[in-house]
């Protein structure tokens, strides 16, 4: 691995390139904040793509575009004197320090709820009106319901046992039956809405990440998907023409497969 030092080094050269090409590239001059921020999104979708695939060569790959836009924001910050990369690292250390007392303070944790509690005590002692606050509006819904109950746990508002968790499921599942019955259909996608709640928060206890888990359970559909679009066209059907009972053949030869 490298030394500190060659790591300094090529944090330095990716500083000397960022100010080259704004200064010398037409495409990187023209670049804002608002230009950059739909790709900054898709590169970090980019990366977890990477890391759901456990391509380790291609999340090196992809930190490195995400670290170029670290780079690029605090260059472009730098241009109208608000902040540059050095007040973007100073930043997140000072805060980092803040809230790990039991590292760089004399408090005593005696394990990572304990910490992870504190550190939403921190954050509000540090001026915030509620622990939610931390949750950006824009996160996928799914991700949102997962950020929603970390927060709401690290100040103990928490089921205590898994088993409590299971309980809200099939209660928040009975309902949503009952107003599946009464066909009212705003009625039903609330109720569902909590069926969906209540899955991510046991998944939580569980400590499954409802996101990777979907996403997973998407690269499984579409993999056995593509090979039944592949057999169907080998035995030149096109999907359309062919029974369910037909494409379940293929569907479990992808499964075996």
């Amino acid at each position: 691995m490298n030394t500190r030092e060659d790591q300094l080094n090529a944090f330095d050269r990716l500083l000397t390139i960022m100010d080259e090409l704004r200064a010398q590239c037409p495409w990187d001059k023209k670049q804002t904040m608002e230009t950059l921020r739909h790709l900054t999104i898709e590169e970090t979708y980019e990366l977890g793509d990477a890391i759901l695939e456990n391509d380790l060569d291609e999340v090196k790959k992809e930190l490195g575009d995400v670290l170029l836009h670290i780079v690029f924001y605090a260059k472009i910050g730098s241009e109208t004197n608000d902040f540059d990369i050095a007040d973007v690292c100073n930043e997140i250390c000072e805060k980092l320090i803040t809230r790990h007392p039991h590292v760089y303070g004399d408090v005593e944790v005696a394990d990572e709820e304990e910490v992870s509690r504190n550190w939403e005590n921190i954050k509000l002692k540090e001026g915030k009106k509620s622990v939610l606050e931390g949750v950006p509006n824009g996160l996928p819904s799914l991700v949102k319901a997962n950020r929603i109950q970390d927060k709401v746990s690290g100040v103990g508002f928490d089921w205590e046992k898994p088993e409590q968790v299971w309980e809200k499921v099939q209660e928040e599942l009975g309902e949503f039956q009952q107003e599946v019955a009464q066909g009212n259909k705003d009625r039903m996608e609330s109720e569902f809405g909590d069926v969906l709640f209540s899955m991510v928060n046991y998944g939580r206890f569980l400590e499954i990440d409802p996101e990777n888990a979907l996403e997973r359970t998407n690269k499984k559909f579409i993999k056995r998907f593509q090979y039944l679009e592949g057999k169907a066209k080998e035995n030149g059907k096109a999907l359309k023409e062919m029974t369910l009972a037909e494409m379940d053949v293929f569907w479990e030869e992808a499964k075996r497969a």
